[in-house]
């Protein structure tokens, strides 16, 4: 909600210093940034001591919550040790090794090496520069386009933005590059047809595809990139079927399958890894986020050992492997990795999370009578609920009324903190959430769904222009 009384100096000095992302700016100066000052558990509070359930773990990213002492202590120890270094020309640091082994030994399929970035974007767009290089070093210099999908979510990276299939992440951008095409979004809710059943709808996706892949021709495709569930895009799950509908038609044309674990890996969805969830099985993968619980920036790529031979023989005729980035591997990232991994091992993070995922389950689905409400959805502890004018029709709101948005500012009254993606309010707590806490994160989002209920009807936003 727009802020009735003046701004703060915190608020003024954030205005007249920071380019906020993903911000609507031209509001930003009327609403006043939510400038926060401290946080522990599942809780944060802002610089005037209000307190809010931090509900998305940060950006999806915070699984441990905030002020973990274990953290806090393998950080501070790793900054007395070797604040920096780096693995640039075969140079090597002990928790850089320790976390790749981690990830090779959690991982879910074979994986032989890991490259480190800074970021779940960086990891991305390295995937897109892995799979040229690796054609490249097979003799096939045309196999280089990349399939995303509609509404994935994959980076802001000129390529990752590119794989993105959200249109505010192309729009004024100039974006996407040539070679990034776009295939169908399983979303059944909103795109299966009159009368199709979900496993019609998987098959009918399964010849797109096809169709796609033939249209282009198999020649020139390198690779596709999945996330298991999709984040940003709406907490968007594959209905039952669809990775082992498309993965035997990427296999049949040699075209690598990435998977974006980067919100959905280390036990967000009940598994270690959200391709376990969907029956996924990725030839590469990229990790982040949760991979240090966001307690320091870190993403990774992980690969098979084929794929990494590959690597070594091109590398060899041209004299080195040309890529890497000043902070990947960054010792401080590293140690908290492998400290996260541990904490997520020894507290069973994946069981936890699959013991809190009925009452997550319960208190989305009490809901779904709502009259705002057209769709809940989960997997483990990421979900969504959509917001609907016509719950009939499935008619959405003109996008100009800003709902969604509505429902994440009332909620803020409350004291929560969600995250509106469009009409949809996107759930993803810290993985520590304790049941009660995560009722009381329900029950005020109930509040402001009464509250954006009563701006509907007040307002008669469900009209159609």
């Amino acid at each position: 909600m727009a802020s009735s009384r003046p701004l703060t100096n915190v608020q003024q000095r954030d205005i007249d210093s920071i380019l906020h992302p993903y911000t609507p700016l031209h509001k930003l100066k009327d609403q006043g940034p939510l400038v926060m000052g401290h946080a522990k558990g599942v809780y944060i509070y802002d610089t005037q001591g209000k307190e809010y359930i931090e509900g998305m773990a940060g950006l999806w990213c915070a699984g441990l919550g905030f002020g973990d002492e274990e953290m806090i202590e393998a950080a501070t120890e790793q900054l007395r040790t070797l604040p920096y270094y780096h693995l640039f020309g075969g140079k090597g640091m002990e928790p850089a090794i320790e976390l790749a082994e981690k990830l090779k030994e959690i991982a879910p399929v074979p994986i032989s090496k890991v490259f480190y970035t800074s970021s779940g974007s960086e990891a991305n767009d390295t995937q897109v520069k892995l799979a040229w290089y690796y054609n490249n070093a097979l003799g096939r210099p045309k196999k280089k386009k990349i399939i995303s999908r509609v509404k994935a979510y994959h980076g802001v990276t000129i390529m990752a933005a590119s794989l993105t299939g959200l249109p505010y992440n192309h729009k004024g951008w100039d974006l996407p590059v040539e070679g990034i095409l776009h295939t169908d979004c399983p979303h059944y809710y909103r795109f299966g047809q009159a009368g199709e059943s979900e496993a019609e709808f998987v098959a009918r996706l399964a010849d797109s595809l096809r169709d796609m892949i033939e249209r282009e021709g198999p020649d020139t495709i390198a690779a596709f990139i999945a996330e298991p569930v999709m984040g940003a895009g709406g907490v968007l799950v594959p209905p039952s079927g669809y990775f082992a509908a498309i993965e035997p038609i990427l296999r049949e044309h040699d075209i690598l399958i990435i998977a974006d674990e980067v919100i959905n890996g280390f036990g967000r969805t009940g598994h270690w890894w959200g391709s376990q969830s969907v029956g996924m099985t990725p030839t590469t993968i990229s990790a982040a986020k949760q991979l240090t619980s966001a307690y320091a920036p870190l993403g990774a790529v992980l690969v098979p050992e084929d794929i990494y031979q590959a690597y070594v023989d091109h590398s060899a005729q041209i004299g080195t492997f040309g890529h890497g980035f000043t902070y990947g591997g960054h010792p401080l990232g590293c140690a908290l990795g492998v400290k996260a991994i541990e904490i997520y091992q020894r507290r069973n993070i994946v069981d936890y999370v699959r013991s809190l995922t009925p009452t997550f389950e319960a208190r989305l689905k009490k809901v779904i009578d709502h009259p705002l409400v057209g769709e809940v959805r989960n997997s483990g502890l990421m979900g969504a609920v959509e917001l609907v004018a016509d719950k009939a029709t499935k008619r959405s709101f003109d996008p100009k009324h800003g709902v969604g948005a509505q429902l994440a500012r009332f909620l803020e009254g409350h004291g929560a903190i969600l995250r509106a993606i469009g009409d949809s309010i996107a759930f993803c707590p810290p993985m520590i959430i304790t049941e009660a806490e995560l009722n009381e994160l329900f029950n005020r989002f109930e509040l402001a769904l009464a509250d954006t209920e009563e701006l509907v009807s007040k307002n008669n936003l469900r009209a159609v222009n």
